[in-house]
């Protein structure tokens, strides 16, 4: 058995996550048009959230605002929080409407985040005027603090994009406001390299406001790489849902959800015995068909005689094992136990007999030649496992009764009736509380090809009175 591939190293993981950014640019991996129509819906819907958490963050400013006690000085020439509340509100109720009728554009989306650090840097700037002070003032003000809250509400679009420009804005706005207070400053007494003077005095400590926008930096890296790793999960997960939305159409969606839930890796080889009944259904006179009439007619057949079949094996609990041309494989009770597993399969073939006869009318009635339908149905001991060399793997029942009602199915020409089934599996059904409805049943022993000896089967045709 191969050894377990080795986990990959930190080193490896941060190669991977580089080689990504720089080789495809932030958040734009390469991914299928399905998974990038997932992608944009996941968008629109962050774009939605980020204008309503931009109204609640609205919200609770004002009510912060209106609630706590003034600070500002009662002749104060300006009061610019009001006003840069009231800008803040009408911005995201615009926002908010244009989100609820589609994705944002990356011009609304820049402009957005622009508005936000303009507003917010804006009102920073204004508190030296409100409360009379020197410029240097306003970079003790906390309200930077708030850059982070608007750099952290562009991850909810999942593009990393956005959050670098929300800050870079941030970064470059905040050294703007840094270099016009260190030049409003009188005699040079803007700037110190004492910390204590730094906090106790309305000055400039270069060192304190290169980490400001270190912070600002590190902040916004932190959030685009997991942006970045977070989309590719989300391109894996989406690849794999689709995947696994493919894999039901394909397989069995029972058989399917073994697949896609197996706790370790499918190996052939694995198999578990039940109790089962199966079931072949085939289109008799297909090949001579395949002569008579063109390739789309007889694709369109041969689709119109599974959607007609496949629904009453499935409606009784049945599980399709595999096609085979104009031929299909179902069980009852392979995939999981079952105690009905016998009359399930009986029901299933009743139905399927009033079926093919209501399909056969029609396509008579279109002047196309199909010869009829037969179905062999048997039950007994079978294993359900994986299969297949590694490369191509598959699961299906093996064991007599998928073999035996194989051969009944072929019988069913011979002995002029749409339905086979074994005797023994009759009365286990019978047991099992199946009650015929629609069909006549006939028991007798017969010859079937490739078996020794006859055979007690039990032969059913459409019963008269169901007519």
């Amino acid at each position: 058995m191969a050894a377990d591939p080795a986990p990959p190293t930190g080193r490896d993981a941060m190669r991977s996550l580089l080689r990504d950014i720089f080789s495809r640019g932030i958040g734009k991996e390469e991914m299928p048009e399905r998974v990038r129509r997932e992608l944009r819906a996941e968008q629109h819907r962050g774009d939605i959230l980020t204008s309503v958490v931009q109204l609640a963050l609205c919200a609770i400013f004002v009510a912060l605002y209106t609630l706590s006690r003034g600070t500002s000085p009662a002749d104060a020439p300006f009061m610019p929080v009001p006003w840069a509340l009231a800008a803040y509100a009408a911005f995201s109720i615009a926002k908010f409407g244009l989100a609820c009728r589609g994705p944002l554009a990356a011009p609304v989306q820049v402009a957005s985040i622009l508005a936000d650090m303009v507003l917010l840097l804006g009102l920073i700037w204004s508190f030296h005027i409100q409360y009379g002070q020197v410029a240097a003032f306003y970079l003790k003000a906390p309200t930077l603090l708030y850059v982070f809250i608007f750099i952290a509400l562009r991850a909810l679009r999942m593009e990393a994009t956005y959050v670098v420009v929300a800050g870079a804005a941030a970064a470059a706005g905040w050294l703007v406001l840094v270099a016009y207070a260190a030049m409003a400053g009188e005699g040079g007494m803007a700037v110190t390299r004492d910390f204590v003077v730094y906090m106790t005095s309305s000055t400039i400590l270069w060192g304190a406001e290169i980490d400001k926008i270190v912070s600002i930096g590190l902040v916004t890296g932190v959030i685009a790489l997991s942006i970045v790793r977070a989309r590719r999960i989300l391109h894996r997960s989406v690849t794999e849902a689709a995947a696994a939305r493919e894999l039901r159409r394909f397989f069995d969606p029972r058989v399917a959800s073994r697949i896609t839930g197996a706790q370790e890796l499918l190996e052939p080889g694995h198999g578990e015995r039940r109790d089962a009944a199966t079931l072949f259904v085939d289109l008799r006179g297909f090949s001579a068909l395949s002569r008579l009439v063109d390739p789309d007619t007889l694709v369109r057949i041969l689709t119109d005689y599974h959607a007609n079949l496949i629904p009453p094996i499935r409606a009784h609990g049945g599980n399709i094992d595999k096609f085979l041309g104009d031929g299909i494989m179902a069980s009852f009770g392979a995939t999981s136990p079952s105690a009905s597993h016998a009359a399930d399969a009986l029901r299933a073939t009743e139905a399927l007999v009033l079926a093919a006869d209501a399909w056969l009318e029609r396509l008579r009635r279109e002047g196309i030649p199909v010869a009829g339908v037969g179905v062999g149905t048997a039950s007994g001991s079978v294993v359900f496992g994986c299969i297949g060399d590694g490369a191509r793997l598959e699961y299906t029942v093996i064991g007599e009764a998928a073999n035996l009602a194989s051969r009944l199915e072929k019988a069913t020409k011979a002995q002029g009736v749409p339905a086979i089934v074994l005797a023994s599996t009759w009365d286990l059904a019978r047991a099992q509380g199946y009650v015929p409805r629609a069909v006549a049943p006939s028991r007798r022993r017969i010859d079937v090809a490739g078996i020794d000896g006859p055979v007690d089967v039990v032969l059913l045709s459409r019963d008269p009175r169901e007519a």
